[in-house]
Parts: structure tokens; sequence; C-alpha cells
């Protein structure tokens, strides 16, 4: 039997207002928002001031409020009013990725402290219900990998590269007018929002707890017009995609560029769209598409969270509790593509196969496998003259 929620709304910016509309237009969910919590006084809102209080105790301490949703860009203040609100034993729900990512373990004990529900699909692929299907669905199947294209802004930005032939520059002025990406894209471009939402999707997939620090990113920030052409030529696309791999009782796991082809489902993935990819032993190859970003796809996520509530959902962290002994590795071989500009920066030795070697005036590149662990600690992560791109299916031969 559903029961009546009260809310308490932190924030009203684009996944806000993205939910106040899908919750309006939604009559089968029984939730009414009580309050809803921001910073500026000036700023022209589009409901009854009756609605906003600029005060946290009129939420948190409001005993009325049922669930509290933590709707706002700032991870260290969303943690601390999910902290208080689940000591509070009030459900709470969020989407904000990084926060979830850097604070897992905490939120997970403090879950369990105080029998109080914490969601947070929005955090995760947006319209996609990834989390929701781990838990649920997947429970008890032996996953072997989930990966794909978590981050709408650069596939975005991609899309328009490689369809319309625009420069990265323009593609992204694009995104950001869109408000696909934001003023300062570096969460983005670099990897590090994938990476977020990567961490968390390890805890429900394989029952890691991993600090985001441990998971290699590196973006698509040095992609080149030399390196556009090379993907044209053979027949490739450029995806920022997310891995992770289980192969006995270790999990790789990183975000990189990488060449995908007509082959792979996440090639027809475009625009701010997402594609998540499960592999199992029992349900084998299983692909998931869906918006990426924007407020209506996070809003609705965070109202499939809201639903749930109302009928006493909480996660289970089912696979922290199948699995023992399993640790996150570096220790295994991948495939990638290095262009780089200075013959004398690259050390063929740290290659353990060259496959493919080109030189010329300005630009030289490099195919060949490479020890992952020594990528990680390389140089050239940090030159903005290198670009590296993994190639499809160049980490399938590792450990």
């Amino acid at each position: 039997m559903s029961r009546n929620l009260k809310l308490g709304i932190f924030g009203f910016g684009v996944v806000g207002q993205g939910l106040y509309h899908v919750l309006e237009e939604t009559k089968g969910i029984k939730a009414e928002i009580l309050k809803i919590c921001v910073k500026n006084k000036q700023k022209k809102r589009p409901l009854p001031m009756e609605y906003f209080t600029y005060k946290k105790e009129d939420i948190l301490e409001n005993p009325e409020v049922d669930v509290v949703l933590e709707l706002i860009d700032d991870p260290k203040a969303a943690f601390e009013i999910v902290t208080a609100a689940l000591k509070k034993g009030k459900a709470v729900v969020t989407a904000n990725k990084k926060m979830v990512a850097d604070h897992m373990t905490e939120l997970y004990e403090l879950q369990k402290e105080y029998n109080a529900p914490l969601l947070y699909e929005g955090a995760c692929c947006a319209s996609i219900p990834i989390i929701r299907n781990l838990e649920e669905y997947y429970d008890n199947d032996l996953l072997s990998a989930v990966e794909g294209i978590f981050n709408g802004s650069t596939n975005y930005i991609l899309t328009k590269v490689f369809s319309e032939q625009k420069s990265f520059g323009e593609a992204l002025t694009e995104a950001q007018e869109l408000g696909y990406a934001e003023t300062d894209p570096s969460l983005d471009i670099e990897g590090f929002d994938a990476k977020y939402k990567l961490c968390i999707i390890l805890t429900h997939a394989f029952g890691l707890f991993v600090n985001p620090d441990d998971i290699f990113n590196y973006g698509i920030q040095n992609i080149s017009e030399f390196d556009i052409k090379i993907a044209r030529e053979r027949g490739y696309k450029i995806k920022l995609v997310a891995k992770s791999r289980k192969i006995d009782d270790k999990v790789i796991a990183m975000v990189m560029p990488q060449f995908v082809s007509d082959k792979s489902e996440l090639y027809k993935v475009e625009r701010e769209f997402n594609g998540v990819i499960v592999e199992g032993a029992f349900s084998e190859h299983q692909f998931f598409i869906g918006k990426g970003a924007g407020g209506y796809p996070t809003g609705s996520a965070v109202l499939s969270d809201i639903s749930a509530l109302t009928y006493n959902y909480m996660y289970e962290y089912k696979k922290t509790k199948q699995v023992a002994d399993l640790e996150l590795s570096s220790d295994y071989e991948i495939i990638i593509y290095l262009r780089f500009d200075n013959q004398s920066i690259i050390n063929k030795d740290d290659f353990n196969l060259i496959l493919e070697e080109y030189k010329a005036l300005e630009n030289h590149y490099v195919i060949g496998k490479i020890n992952f662990s020594k990528l990680v600690g390389s140089k050239w992560l940090s030159n903005p003259n290198i670009n590296i791109i993994l190639m499809e299916n160049g980490n399938e031969n590792h450990c």
C-alpha cells in the first residue's frame, strides 16, 4: 500500500524545476511539496513565495517532512544536508553524484544505523534506471562488466564534432548555451563526472566501495583535428567511455576516450543521450539507452525515487554481501592510440608491443599494448600536446 509523502526540497535550479514540472503532470504519485530551501533572496521564482524558505531548519526540523530532496550543486553542503536528514530518520533523494561517490561508505553506514533510505537514481545516467536494475534485476546475476557513455555533455560535444563537422570549441559553446555543459566544463570533458557515476555503479554492480581518487580518468580535452581525421578514416567515432570489468577476484575500472566502431551499440548513442552495456553470466548482454542530461530526464529519475519511497523502498546493497575479497586492480594490459608532437617525449620501451607507428612533420602516433599501471603513472597525462585514446576492445586481454 502506497503512502502520501510530504516533500522538502533543497535547491530549485534545472533539476529542481524539472522535478516540479514532472511532479505536477504525474497524477499517480501521492506527494506534496511543503517547502523549497534556496539561497538567493533576490532571484525571481516561478512559484508563489510561500513555497520558499532560506532556512534549512524549516525542512530538516519539520516533523511533517517525510522526504528530503537534495538538488543543489555544492557537494560539501549537500553531504551536510543528507547526513542531517538521515540522522533524523528522514528518507532522502539526491542527484549529486560527486557527493555520493566521495562518501559512499559513510552514507551506506548511516542508512543502516538510522534505518533511513537514501536513493540516488538521478545521480547516474539521468533517465536510465541503471541503479535500480543493478539492485533488483541483476541482484543475483554474476556480472562481468558494466560500461558505457555516462556523460551527456561530452557525448553531445562529440556528436557535433563527428556528425556536423563542428570544431571542438564550437561544440562546447553550443553545449553550454543549451545547459548541457557548465560554464566551467572541466568536470565533464576531463572525465570526472563519468568517474563519479562509475564509482556508484561499482558498489551496486560488484559490491565495491571505491574512492574516486583510485579510479583513472582521462578526458576528451586534448582531442585534435588529427585524431578526428584518424577516427573517420577508420570508420570510428570517439566516445568518452566509462568501463568496469570483473576478472576473477579483481575489478578494473577507468574513464577514457575510446575509438568505437559501428559494431558497438555505443556508436549510435548520440547528442545528450547515455548508453549502458551490462554483461552477466545469466542475463548475458543487455543495452540501455536514454537521455543523460537536462532537467526533465534527471527530474524523472528523482520522481521515480520518490515513487519508490511511497512503498518504503530501500537499496539493499546485495552485492556487498555476496562477494568477498574483491579488489580494484591496475595490473592488466590495454591497447592505446598515443598521438604526440615530439619524438623525444615518448619512450617506446614503455610499450609491451608496438602494433602500428606513424611519423609526420607535426603529428606522430603509436598504437600499442601497454600495462595500465604504467599509463596511470605516466607524464604523458599532463602534456596538452599528447592525446591518448583506448582502442576498441583494447582492454579485453588483461590481468
